[in-house]
């Protein structure tokens, strides 16, 4: 009997202290409890495969035709917006340039002599629109002339990598025949294909999370982006899922399980919450949202519908199925800290005692 109550006071002092904060590097880390949203009304969850894709991609090539001269990237290699990727020969467009430069220059100086002489009542109105018009259209040959000369490079439209590389140093190429195809390294998007009836369904979906192999247990909010509105060759609607917030570990290409909480109406979405996650401040009331990726949670204003007998709240506002907040510990939190989640109680081995 001895041994039985100094394991219920080991046991007590293990939760005690674990409600408590500790000290990572010298950071105040609060220990919580984390539960999942879940839809308070009827619902129903869909699931689809889906594929990891670039949010943006692009084949670039030049504006004019030519014969490259470098090209600065190759697969695979990384590249910064605004960055040169590859340009080609211009030396027959700058000799070009060269010439409108000396035409220009030779245009505007016989333009400024009539203008002024014009001014002076010494030129007629003629010779005045004759000079006018000659020098705006030696402007805009040279401007033209400029532009050929910048065509001659391609720079990198947004930050991402190389996917491919159709053509070498030496090659000619046409005017806009791809160079360098690239894709985004940053934000990257799901897509999945619904059938019809889905699509159908498509104004009572609530709330979208994935799941991916390369990071087992971990459930990833997305956010709608977009649905094609016409059916492909296999009679299936493109859909398209933003990641909410910055997940590490992955990349185009990869696969992932998109689940899909779908209810009977999107207009006035309730959802259902422990009443130890509901915090109280001036009259309002909040709960706690956790961001697995930085271990920090924010503050989240709620609306509490009604209060049941088993311990949770219905609530509405910006809280969606799927989010994840803090069930204990809610009080002694604020926006912006660091928390480390207590883990699952196990259902044989209560209190971690085994």
């Amino acid at each position: 009997m001895n041994t039985f109550k100094v394991l219920i006071i080991a046991f007590l002092s293990v939760v005690l202290a674990s409600c408590g904060h500790r000290k990572v590097s010298g950071e105040s880390v609060a220990t919580v409890r984390l539960d999942t949203v879940q839809l308070a009304g009827a619902g129903a969850v869909l699931q689809f495969p889906g594929r990891v894709v670039a949010s943006d991609d692009a084949s670039l090539s030049f504006k004019v035709a030519g014969t490259i001269a470098r090209i600065y990237k190759d697969q695979g290699e990384h590249v910064q917006a605004g960055q040169l990727v590859a340009e080609l020969d211009a030396t027959d467009y700058k000799m070009q340039l060269a010439a409108t430069e000396a035409e220009y220059a030779r245009v505007k100086a016989e333009a400024d002599r009539v203008i002024a002489l014009y001014n002076e009542g010494a030129a007629t109105a003629s010779n005045y629109d004759k000079a006018r018009f000659g020098l705006q259209q030696i402007e805009a040959k040279l401007k033209n002339h400029r532009d050929l000369v910048a065509y001659c490079k391609i720079y990198a439209p947004f930050s991402g990598a190389v996917q491919t590389r159709y053509f070498h140093e030496g090659e000619n190429v046409a005017a806009g025949m791809p160079v360098i195809s690239l894709v985004s390294s940053s934000n990257p998007e799901i897509e999945i294909n619904l059938p019809a009836s889905s699509y159908l369904r498509r104004t009572s979906f609530v709330s979208y999370s994935a799941q991916f192999d390369v990071l087992p247990g971990a459930v990833v909010p997305l956010k709608f982006f977009s649905v094609m509105p016409k059916a492909n060759a296999n009679q299936l609607y493109t859909m398209r899922l933003k990641i909410e917030g910055v997940v590490k570990g992955i990349a185009p290409g990869m696969s992932a399980w998109v689940s899909i909480l779908a209810a009977d109406s999107t207009s006035h979405v309730e959802v259902r919450v422990p009443t130890t996650a509901l915090v109280e401040d001036k009259g309002q009331s909040f709960v706690y949202l956790y961001d697995g990726q930085s271990q920090t949670v924010r503050r989240c204003r709620v609306n509490v519908v009604r209060l049941h007998t088993d311990g949770t709240a219905v609530v509405d506002g910006a809280l969606a199925p799927g989010h994840i907040i803090v069930s204990t510990g809610a009080n002694h939190i604020k926006t912006g800290d660091r928390v480390t989640p207590l883990p699952p109680v196990s259902e044989t081995n209560v209190g971690g005692l085994l």
